[in-house]
């Protein structure tokens, strides 16, 4: 049964460990809204974890962190690789059907990623036009729940220098093949160090 989604970015400047108190002053409203997500998702008293990402390592480690870090049950991770996001759609569409449908205990799905990376000049990969509005439009289909919109992006804007796509893709292919009537709640987005940062969780009925 499915308890619990989300979308959480993954830079590791996050963690307070590795990123400068400077980094974390800026990116205060991802940490809040992952704060807010971590209430809700030991609320859901989830038994297992479904989480995917286009990187090993941080991509896991760091929603994990903030999200479930006594976490104590099953976790299965999914590495998502260069495919089309509508391929990922369709993995997931099968993974729900052959695996997470038969799942009596409670499970949480997390999409780890970051959106556009080129938002600004001094970012990692520059300013490029396409980068603000993949971010806009992917928020805006996330609110209308126009998933083919969405399947399209990568397509749309080529050079927005996404990592979450896919990711995102994934889990809303499992939500598509639940039946579960879903709503996107958009807790947080902002992008000060020229990486798009989105935090939203879903509304489950």
């Amino acid at each position: 049964m499915i308890s619990f989604a989300c979308f959480s970015p993954h830079p590791p400047l996050l963690l307070p460990y590795i990123g400068s108190i400077d980094d974390r002053i800026k990116v205060k409203k991802t940490l809040q809204a992952l704060e807010s997500l971590a209430k809700q998702f030991k609320e859901a008293e989830i038994d297992e974890i479904v989480i995917s990402s286009p990187h090993s390592d941080w991509g896991f480690n760091v929603p994990l962190y903030f999200l479930a870090n006594n976490f104590k049950g099953k976790t299965t991770p999914y590495l998502l690789e260069s495919e089309p996001p509508r391929f990922y759609f369709k993995e997931a569409e099968k993974l729900y059907r052959s695996k997470i449908s038969n799942l009596k205990s409670k499970v949480a799905l997390i999409a780890s990623g970051d959106t556009s990376h080129c938002l600004k000049k001094d970012g990692p990969y520059g300013l490029h036009a396409e980068g603000p509005k993949f971010d806009r439009d992917l928020i805006s289909y996330l609110k209308e729940k126009n998933i083919e919109k969405i399947l399209s992006l990568a397509e749309i804007y080529p050079n927005a220098a996404e990592c979450g796509l896919r990711s995102f893709s994934f889990i809303l292919g499992i939500l598509e093949a639940s039946g579960i009537d879903w709503q996107s709640e958009i807790l947080s987005y902002e992008g000060p160090l020229g990486v798009g940062y989105l935090v939203a969780n879903f509304k489950l009925n």
